[in-house]
């Protein structure tokens, strides 16, 4: 059997509910997101995200997403879920993610919120990919109203054709584009990964297992397309 021509790391974020953590499991992703956010639809506590995290079979990262936390919480919440990585969502500066993942000793990603307005200037990314070079990777979400890509995807045609980090393409991805979204950005950056929420929910923060499976489907069937 040939090997696929690519293969892309899948982030579901959101998970709230043991059962959804199973079905993402069994289905193949890499990581899986916990919103530690009060304000989120998909908020969970930093215990129950160590509950649900408790469930990961070994080489099936927990990431821990935060907005504008501080950093005493954070600290607190990596203690109960001991190797979770840690995503940057709201207005931290380089500085405080730097010094926060490098204390904790966990890997970090920063979240990059790309205007959905073609009118407005576009996102300068290869500036953003300097100013937090030392993020394992750049989520690249859409820029919405409060903090998160709403499941809105902005116009993947305006990033810049080569950027020096490891990118994660995320906001409005669904079965149906996230292969136009794998060709469109590909080569565009160090190495591409996707990170979906929304589009395999049957209700905000209730993660369909069918619909979790069509979404690896539809990775798997461009990466092996090239």
């Amino acid at each position: 059997m040939s090997l696929p021509a690519h293969f892309t790391p899948i982030k579901i974020c959101g998970l709230t509910r043991e059962q959804d953590v199973d079905a993402a499991v069994q289905a193949g992703v890499q990581a899986l997101g916990f919103v530690l956010y009060e304000r989120s639809p998909r908020h969970v506590s930093a215990a129950r995200a160590a509950e649900l995290a408790r469930r990961l079979p070994a080489f099936i990262n927990p990431v821990l997403l935060f907005v504008n936390a501080a950093e005493a919480r954070i600290e607190a919440a990596c203690a109960e879920v001991p190797g979770a990585w840690l995503q940057f969502h709201g207005d931290e500066n380089p500085a405080f993610c730097q010094r926060v993942s490098q204390r904790l000793g966990r890997r970090w990603l920063r979240a990059a919120r790309i205007p959905l307005d073609d009118a407005a200037p576009a996102f300068d990314l290869v500036k953003y990919a300097a100013d937090y070079q030392h993020a394992h990777a750049l989520l690249l979400d859409a820029h919405v109203e409060g903090y998160g890509g709403g499941g809105k995807a902005f116009n993947w045609s305006r990033l810049p054709t080569s950027v020096n980090a490891h990118l994660v393409l995320s906001g409005g991805l669904t079965p149906a584009n996230v292969g136009d979204g794998l060709r469109a950005l590909r080569s565009r950056g160090r190495s591409l990964g996707v990170d979906v929420s929304s589009a395999v929910e049957s209700a905000k923060g209730i993660k369909d297992a069918a619909l979790i499976h069509d979404f690896v489907s539809a990775v798997r069937a461009a990466d092996r397309q090239g």
